[in-house]
Order: C-alpha cells, then sequence, then structure tokens
C-alpha cells in the first residue's frame, strides 16, 4: 500500500492506494496519522479511490482512524472508495457509521460542517 499525506485547510488528507490488508505499511499510516494528531488536527479525510482490496485488518485501521478523530471531538470522512472498499463497508453495515464523499473537495465540506 503506497500512503501520501497532506494538511490543507486545517483538513489532514491522506490518500491510499494498492491493498488495505495488515502489512507493516498500516502501522507506518497510523504512526503518520498519530504525528498530525499532535499538530491539533481535528479533521481527516481518507481517499479510498486507489484502494484496490480491503480485508478485515484493513477495516480495523479504518475504525482505529475513525475512532482517533471522533474521541478528540473531530470527525474523519472517507473519499470516492473504490468498489471492493465500498462492497465490504456494505458488508459489514459501517457504512452507516462513516461519512462518504464523492470527492475531496465535498469531504472538506462535510468536514467543516461537522
Amino acid at each position: 500500500m503506497k500512503t501520501d499525506s497532506a494538511v490543507q485547510d486545517g483538513i489532514l488528507f491522506v490518500r491510499l492506494s494498492g491493498d488495505l490488508i495488515g502489512s507493516p505499511d498500516t502501522q507506518q499510516l497510523l504512526q503518520s496519522v498519530d504525528q498530525h494528531l499532535g499538530e491539533e488536527l481535528l479533521h481527516c479525510a481518507v481517499d479510498l479511490s486507489g484502494i484496490r482490496y480491503i480485508n478485515s485488518t484493513g477495516i480495523g485501521v479504518l475504525v482505529s482512524l475513525l475512532t482517533k478523530f471522533r474521541s478528540r471531538g473531530g470527525e474523519l470522512v472517507l473519499v470516492n472508495p473504490a468498489d471492493h472498499p465500498r462492497k465490504m463497508l456494505a458488508l459489514t453495515k459501517l457504512n452507516a457509521i462513516f461519512s462518504v464523499a464523492d470527492d475531496e473537495t465535498a469531504a472538506a465540506q462535510l468536514l467543516k460542517t461537522a
């Protein structure tokens, strides 16, 4: 999995590509987000459009990220999940827990009203 992150207008944008499975990359992702949380960021948008495959460990990583932001009074939005991640969110009924936006602009709008 490849990760790219940037902070823009007080929102952490994380772009993921590849497979979101239990690999060392997921630990690096969590550590990177933890570093940004030290910057007092409360909002995050995770772009899943480049994720081909996600397993239960990957779902757990997303839930962990959501918990990190919500426990600080913030919010996390998933951006444009690809087909497989979208199906997994529906199958696990987590699509009722996560907010989903079509693109980063829509995600930023959702987060600004959160």
